[in-house]
């Protein structure tokens, strides 16, 4: 298993990205593909779950990372929000390590949304609508 936990480690970036990035279906699909194909345990540098996408430095070697790859940074994602095909990223995290090899939210986010044509800058966002009137008897 991985170690791919929330932000709460010493000298992590995380960012909460407000409003969330979407993205679109046809992009959504290229990089799903994109990231399985480049996938840690297949030679590539990805671990992408259904909730948080994992960068490593390098792959792993046998499925517990016996190689010691060090994890760069977490994009946690929701697929399936706000439609069907779309996926909404909502919060980054850049590891120590990562950041001292220069790697930064936006970096990190270019990179995954890159094989899908996109970048964080260029994601449609999330639409956030107003708080509902307060309740009153």
């Amino acid at each position: 298993m991985t170690d791919l936990q929330p932000a709460t480690r010493v000298g992590e970036i995380s960012e909460v990205i407000r409003p969330a990035a979407i993205v679109p279906e046809d992009a959504a699909r290229r990089v799903l593909v994109e990231l399985a194909l480049r996938d840690v345990q297949n030679g590539g540098v990805w671990e992408a779950t259904p909730s948080v996408w994992g960068r490593y430095d390098r792959p792993w070697n046998g499925p517990d990372n016996d190689a010691g790859a060090e994890l760069i940074g977490r994009i946690h994602v929701a697929y399936g929000t706000p439609t069907k095909y779309e996926i909404t990223v909502y919060r980054v995290s850049v590891t120590l390590f990562g950041s001292q090899l220069g790697w930064s939210v936006e970096s990190l986010c270019d990179e995954a949304l890159g094989h899908g044509g996109l970048r964080l800058a260029d994601c449609p966002r999330a639409v956030l609508a107003a708080p509902p009137a307060p309740y009153r008897h």
